[in-house]
């Protein structure tokens, strides 16, 4: 049997309206009918130049809510049914990445690394937004090749003590930002330190920021290190990429071996003019929000988010939506995040 999907053809060219068949789900898989699908900054990337693509023709969206219409035999699928409305995010181990995308009617979703939405307390448009942005901060935060602090569900976490530590958020008014910051403040950090436009301060400091820092002083890294001194160890970046990521360096310790995570890579050198001596080192890595990548915190991570969200600890992105797999509307979302003037879009590809 076949279905509508929005397919990528080839780098560069708009996304068009085509069809590809209906995949079975295998062990610990589930087929979901898609309700929501939600685009996000690296859509576009993948459109344009070819980010994630593994063969074309290929399907867009890293994050769905659908209806379970049919169940693979498994210890992790054994826990959903027939009927629930789960929400994941697609990146998976094994298979057609293409079964798994959003951009399409029916999809496969790991069991492993989904949720039920009806745990939560949201509508599934609001649960379509979460899994790429709040999995990329909880993995920047807690994941071994992320900052490696503990997780909240962690024993560890009880003995760690986070309220003597101060945390910095590097694009704080992204939505990878705002989720950051909740992240941080749930786990307990002291201090939480944010760089973000200024017209974000109300919304920041409610989720949990401590102070903010306007990113468009010309003394940003000047203004961090007032608040934290030469005790930075702990830096996230959520938007930047190459030299922009001088800033997160910049602010970390000149004494203290301190850490920054990016979301996006930086492979540029920067010497002590730029960014401190660094007498003790630093450690600067790239990470990739992919749960079967960081199965040691993330397993418990979609166990216990739908409690965070229920209890308001973490809220959903503002978002639109495009009803329908409308390939003019879709193209047209994703030109606005190359413009950097994207809203977050939800398509509802029944409608």
């Amino acid at each position: 049997m076949s279905q509508n999907a929005l397919l990528l053809r080839g780098v560069g060219t708009p996304l068009v309206l085509g069809s590809r068949s209906i995949p079975q789900p295998g062990p610990n898989q589930l087929l979901v009918k898609v309700l929501v699908t939600s685009l996000n900054p690296h859509d576009q990337k993948t459109r344009d130049v070819g980010l994630f693509v593994t063969q074309f023709p290929h399907v867009l969206a890293s994050e769905l809510v659908g209806e379970i219409v049919e169940i693979g035999e498994g210890e992790y699928s054994a826990e959903f049914a027939v009927g629930d409305h789960v929400f994941g995010h697609t990146f998976v181990k094994g298979g057609n990445d293409n079964d798994f995308n959003g951009v399409q009617q029916y999809a496969l979703a790991d069991a492993q690394f989904v949720a039920k939405v009806a745990n939560t307390g949201l509508t599934d448009d609001e649960a379509a937004t979460i899994p790429v942005v709040v999995l990329a901060g909880f993995i920047a935060l807690f994941s071994e090749s992320g900052l490696g602090l503990p997780p909240p569900f962690s024993p560890k976490a009880a003995s760690f003590d986070f309220a003597a530590a101060t945390l910095l958020v590097i694009g704080g008014g992204s939505n990878t930002g705002k989720a950051t910051i909740e992240l941080g403040k749930m786990a307990g950090f002291g201090r939480i330190v944010v760089v973000a436009g200024l017209h974000n301060e109300v919304e920041l400091k409610a989720r949990g920021a401590t102070h903010l820092v306007d990113r468009h002083a010309a003394d940003v890294s000047e203004r961090v290190r007032t608040i934290t001194g030469d005790d930075l160890i702990y830096a996230i970046d959520t938007v930047n990429a190459g030299q922009e990521q001088e800033l997160g360096l910049a602010a970390l310790s000149n004494s203290k071996r301190g850490t920054l995570i990016t979301l996006r890579r930086g492979d540029e050198e920067f010497g002590p003019d730029r960014i401190g001596k660094k007498v003790a080192g630093y450690e600067r890595r790239a990470v990739l929000g992919v749960s079967p990548m960081h199965p040691e915190v993330t397993v418990g991570f979609w166990k216990q988010l739908p409690a965070w969200l229920k209890d308001g600890k973490i809220h959903p992105s503002k978002y639109t939506v495009v009803k329908g797999l409308d390939a003019e509307a879709v193209n047209n979302a994703l030109d606005g995040y190359l413009a950097g003037k994207a809203v977050k879009t939800n398509i509802h590809p029944w409608e």
